[in-house]
């Protein structure tokens, strides 16, 4: 349990999440339609580099880093890995997101010479795992149950999931008016792997017995569920491979969801947008494998208490004995039952105020419109989570530097931190775009300190407005 303990703090030090307030209403990037179907568009087309138009990876932890663990401090490591467990709240959480952009692109269209409409595409790979601090499992690992007599730990807490899917996607996105634009995108999910365990309850407790020493009572309801594993344990290397491709290209379980968003422009210079993302679920019934422990449970160990060595037990005849009846008690039942998961619903909203008008007479934009160098605004996003919705809050400076090239800065609060600063930057040379955009600055002095770390990057090739 203690080596259990020590790898879960190990996990909790790098974990993800899925904000990208950075990216969010940067509408330079093609990209920023996946955060708001509904943003003002910027380009008549693009096409993104396959495999390398959008990659993103976000690390933090919403409790203890790696510095409080491994720290040389003069600190002993089992003091640090104690302080830590302690320190750590029931309510803190680890999580993992990663997105990859297999393919995407988009064109406008529409009968009027401005070509209002707006048809967007893509695949992209997306891992995320979210777990919850067990923290009463690492105390019970850490300090065993004899000097935790009649204390009960709860055993529901115990509560984690994590999946890989691929998501096919098309938005259509509709310029109204010079005021407001809207857009949706239909998906369609692929699960490649799903591992789920939300639902946990019950507790254990040790108490002092009657026929030994002790009695270790458990009142347990815990259950995991599981789809795509079961060929990936007892398959061989091609085989697997050759599965993970399957179910990548709509062969897994699949899902159906949507996204939707707009954007509306009170005046010149006033501008207020939202979406809703990940509306949707998945219907898992291949490869489906599920394990539950249910009922209450007295344990007492066996009689005698110690080896019968005159009988000619040896110790590791006892020990297997023991070892045998505990797993008796707790042998899980297996099942193939079908069952389905639900996307984790996200919200974005912002308010932006654009000032310090263009004045160039070479201006790139539409006429009509006025092109604001600078834009300062507020977002909130949140995210639906298994225990409660995780929010962030984010002040925002973007600026466009000079022609092909802007900058975005953002100040975030939120989970993980309540002094993240980042930083985005997006350059066009000639047709080609790239951007790159990285979150907390002021903690890569010492990174292993650091609650979160962010990056994302991309390249695409863009067809500008006339």
């Amino acid at each position: 349990m203690r080596y259990l303990s020590m790898a879960f703090v190990f996990i909790t030090c790098f974990s993800f999440g899925q904000n990208k307030q950075l990216l969010y209403g940067f509408s330079e990037v093609p990209q920023s339609l996946l955060l708001n179907p509904g943003v003002k568009i910027k380009n008549s087309g693009f096409v993104g580099v396959p495999f390398l138009s959008h990659i993103h990876a976000n690390a933090g932890t919403s409790g203890i880093t790696v510095y409080d663990v491994f720290a040389d401090n003069g600190v002993d490591f089992n003091t640090k890995l104690q302080n830590a467990v302690y320190k750590s709240k029931a309510r803190n959480f680890v999580s993992i997101n990663q997105q990859l952009e297999l393919l995407s692109g988009g064109f406008a269209f529409g009968s009027s010479f401005e070509k209002n409409e707006y048809l967007s595409f893509g695949i992209y790979q997306e891992l995320d795992v979210i777990g919850y601090v067990p923290k009463d499992y690492a105390i019970l690992g850490l300090e065993g149950n004899q000097n935790n007599i009649n204390r009960v730990f709860d055993a529901g807490q115990l509560n984690a999931s994590g999946e890989v899917i691929s998501v096919f996607h098309l938005g259509y996105n509709k310029k109204v008016n010079n005021l407001f634009t809207y857009g949706v995108r239909g998906k369609i999910y692929s699960s490649i792997i799903n591992v789920n365990s939300t639902k946990n309850q019950g507790s254990f407790v040790t108490v002092q017995g009657q026929n030994n020493i002790y009695t270790h009572i458990f009142d347990l309801d815990l259950e995991v569920k599981t789809s795509g594993l079961a060929n990936i344990k007892d398959g061989e290397a091609d085989a697997i491979y050759k599965d993970l491709k399957k179910r990548m290209l709509l062969g897994g379980d699949l899902g159906l969801g949507f996204d939707v968003g707009f954007t509306y422009q009170f005046d010149k210079q006033w501008t207020f947008d939202a979406s809703i993302l990940d509306v949707g679920f998945i219907r898992h019934t291949k490869d489906v494998e599920n394990y539950s422990v249910k009922g209450r449970y007295a344990f007492e160990g066996i009689n005698p208490f110690f080896s019968e060595a005159g009988a000619g037990q040896t110790a590791d005849d006892y020990w297997s004995k023991v070892e045998d009846e505990f797993s008796a008690i707790f042998e899980a039942d297996t099942t193939k039952t079908k069952f389905t998961t639900w996307r984790p619903v996200k919200w974005n909203a912002s308010l932006n105020y654009a000032f310090g008008e263009k004045k160039e007479k070479d201006c790139n934009c539409i006429k009509g419109e006025s092109e604001y160098q600078n834009a300062v605004g507020a977002q909130l996003y949140a995210i639906n989570r298994p225990k409660q919705p995780q929010a962030a809050l984010t002040l925002y400076y973007f600026r466009h530097i000079f022609k092909g090239l802007s900058a975005k800065t953002t100040y975030t609060i939120d989970s993980f931190s309540l002094y993240n600063l980042g930083l985005g930057l997006s350059a066009n040379l000639g047709n080609v775009n790239f951007y790159v955009m990285a979150d907390n600055f002021l903690q890569y002095k010492n990174v292993y300190n650091a609650q979160s770390v962010s990056l994302q990057l991309g390249f695409n090739y863009i067809f500008k407005k006339k």
